[in-house]
């Protein structure tokens, strides 16, 4: 079960990573092409829904890696899950129901990681 956490944690970190430089990295303008829900947010909010995100992802790695205060990392997943809960109700009040999955998957993800590592597969 120590392998699947950890790849759980690796999936969720760099998806989060890869979403969350996006969003810090480029202007609305762009995002708008692919994230319709940008519209009515004010820019700075998605710059900083971005360092969340990325501050998330090395939350879910780097903790359990350096041995640092390793309770960081079900912490990151209780994170992850509740803004993977906003992605899923930014979907589903938008009625984008296709986009609603992959933030629900990476939702039940980051919940087994917490329930993972606070649990019996904590570090």
């Amino acid at each position: 079960m120590n392998i699947v956490l950890w790849a759980l944690q690796i999936i969720l970190a760099l998806v989060l990573l890869g979403a969350g430089l996006t969003k810090i990295s480029q202007p609305k303008e762009k995002l708008r092409a692919w994230m319709t829900w940008v519209d009515p947010v004010p820019p700075a909010r998605v710059k900083a829904l971005g360092a969340v995100e990325v501050l998330g992802a090395l939350g879910l790695v780097l903790p359990a890696v350096t041995g640092i205060a390793p309770v960081l990392t079900p912490l990151a997943a209780v994170g992850a899950a509740i803004v993977l809960a906003g992605a899923v109700a930014v979907h589903a009040r938008a009625r984008e129901t296709q986009m609603i999955v992959a933030p629900a998957v990476l939702l039940v993800a980051a919940l087994v990681v917490a329930w993972g590592r606070f649990g019996p597969y904590a570090f």
